[in-house]
């Protein structure tokens, strides 16, 4: 057991992490270390118990699991994350494609597929669809430079939206900009109505996709 491969589940549904434990643990080669229910929970849990395998649930009642990859990915640079969501997004999929997640499975895998997918990962290989990367590397590519949205962004709404695509929570974001948590929530929901988004998660992939194309040899 002393080289199994750990991984650490965070799903705000407690049956369903029951169930996946009980899944990945029939292999003897993974062993589950750690659960948590939010992004809260997890992500000082992550870190103190450095797992191979981090699998997030894309939504969380407290934020995106695809904001909580993003975030690891910086503090964890060699943490590989596996996205599992019962959604079939597209938005969501190129979301977790730029946050760097190292996989993306519907919740309806067959368990050996999930033993897998953890194998993979946990291997330094990706499990993400090539297509899929290629699809979302191409629209990037494809994006305009400067998005016409974000022109109507003051300078404050600009941070905070920069904030947000680094994987920030709004007490974060506060601390980092000397506001208040409340002032930061009317900033992002001011961002979000002039950029017509509906989820901090759209916003952040507007903005990343911007970055990006601004970055990537055409």
């Amino acid at each position: 057991m002393t080289d199994a491969i750990t991984v650490f589940l965070v799903d705000d549904h407690e049956l369903v992490r029951r169930g996946v434990a009980e899944l990945l643990e029939s292999d003897p080669a993974i062993r589950v270390v750690g659960e948590a229910g939010s992004v809260e929970q997890a992500r000082g849990r992550i870190l103190a118990t450095r797992p191979d395998v981090a699998l997030l649930d894309v939504r969380l009642p407290d934020g995106s699991g695809i904001d909580l990859c993003r975030e690891l990915h910086m503090r964890a640079p060699g943490l590989p994350c596996v996205m599992l969501t019962a959604y079939d997004d597209d938005e969501a999929m190129m979301a977790a494609v730029i946050a760097n997640a190292a996989g993306y499975v519907l919740k309806d895998i067959r368990g050996s597929g999930l033993v897998d997918v953890v194998k993979r990962v946990a291997s330094g290989r990706s499990a993400l669809d090539p297509s899929l990367v290629k699809v979302v590397r191409d629209r990037l590519r494809a994006a305009p430079a400067t998005d016409p949205r974000l022109v109507t962004l003051n300078p404050r709404e600009r941070e905070v939206l920069a904030l947000i695509a680094d994987g920030l929570t709004n007490r974060q974001i506060g601390n980092r900009l000397s506001l208040t948590e409340k002032t930061v929530k009317n900033y992002v929901s001011g961002l979000l109505a002039k950029l017509g988004l509906q989820s901090r998660t759209q916003a952040a992939v507007l903005h990343l996709e911007t970055a990006r194309a601004t970055s990537l040899p055409r």
